[in-house]
């Protein structure tokens, strides 16, 4: 996995395709925001090919913990398989989804483009 900050105020991960190293890196990332909790997070799946409910598990705690500190998670690169688990497990609303990086920076409230617009979604 790579961890990279984007700004002072964002992460960027992105997950390894295996399950259990995803749910390890999950662990690191919940850490990592338990910590400081000053951080937005966006994630890219584009690796992931299997999601389980482990990781799930670890998802809803990093989520509730950005909650809790008024930040933001936004999950992008989603495969339609794994977007099909969210939907059956009753998810699909809780997260926040994107295509990819930009559209991710986009949903955050507080992002600012580099050309120094506010680009984000309602």
């Amino acid at each position: 996995m790579a961890i990279q900050k984007l700004s002072e105020d964002i992460l960027l991960v992105e997950l390894p395709s295996a399950g259990s190293k995803i749910a390890d890196e999950l662990k690191t990332v919940n850490e990592m925001v338990c910590d400081e909790c000053s951080y937005d997070v966006i994630i890219d799946f584009f690796k992931v090919e299997l999601f389980n409910s482990w990781n799930i598990s670890n998802l809803l705690a990093l989520r509730q913990l950005l909650m809790d500190a008024g930040h933001y998670l936004v999950l992008y690169n989603v495969r339609v398989v794994t977007k099909c688990i969210f939907t059956v497990a009753g998810l699909r609303k809780v997260f926040v989804f994107a295509d990819n990086k930009a559209a991710a920076l986009a949903k955050l409230p507080n992002y600012t483009s580099p050309s120094g617009i506010n680009d984000s979604l309602p």
